[in-house]
């Protein structure tokens, strides 16, 4: 099982990310301060480090400054909240691999996430590459989807709905919950964003895959 270091100093966010990774088959473990996060970032034994840039202590650019300049070659993901093009500029600059802008989707998150940790560190205990349910098939690695063998194509945000689906058959699934999961952080809970997109998904997989469950929200049959 591949681990990652999650380095925020918001309990907020920091539930969030380890909810939504715990979800997928990783493990995480947290920092909340600077001088934690590039502690445990020595030990090397994380496949990846999500970095916020605002950290106490040292902050972000400082822990990744020191990790670099000791010859770590772990791949690191830069949080940050500041709109300017300076501080993604230095941070890419300073060694990080990528980096995401808060407020933030979980599905492009977990997209980067399995990038950077499929550029080599990935092993054969990483999370099921494919994920199978009847004659459904969804493939992580290659975002390729199968329906009785046939392949379909599917938008990101349906990729990543269909994801959330796949790793709980037959569990009901709120309205908020798929929220949570496919839009992130920034999600109206009153919109209506996730009726559409099942519809959407229905039209590609089939209507009765999806069972909408009165009151409570929808699961895969």
């Amino acid at each position: 099982m591949s681990r990652i270091l999650i380095a925020e100093d918001d309990p907020g966010v920091t539930s969030f990310l380890e909810k939504g990774l715990r979800s997928v088959g990783y493990a995480t473990v947290h920092a909340s301060d600077g001088d934690t996060a590039l502690m445990l970032a020595r030990t090397g034994e994380f496949e990846l480090v999500i970095l916020d840039i605002g950290l106490p202590g040292i902050d972000g650019f400082e822990v990744l400054s020191r990790l670099r300049g000791e010859g770590s070659r772990t791949p690191v993901i830069v949080l940050t909240a500041r709109d300017g093009v300076q501080d993604t500029v230095a941070g890419l600059e300073g060694g990080a691999n990528d980096y995401v802008s808060k407020p933030f989707h979980f599905a492009e998150l977990l997209a980067r996430v399995r990038l950077r940790i499929g550029d080599g560190s990935t092993s054969s205990s990483e999370p099921s590459v494919v994920l199978r349910e009847r004659d459904l098939e969804l493939d992580l690695r290659t975002r390729a989807v199968k329906v009785d063998g046939r392949t379909i194509d599917l938008t990101a945000r349906e990729f990543a709905l269909l994801e959330v689906f796949m790793r709980h058959p037959g569990h009901v699934l709120s309205r908020e919950q798929i929220l949570g999961h496919v839009w992130g952080l920034d999600f109206d809970p009153a919109s209506n964003v996730v009726d559409v997109y099942v519809r959407s998904l229905r039209g590609k997989v089939g209507a009765e895959r999806v069972e909408t469950v009165r009151g409570a929200g929808y699961r895969l049959r």
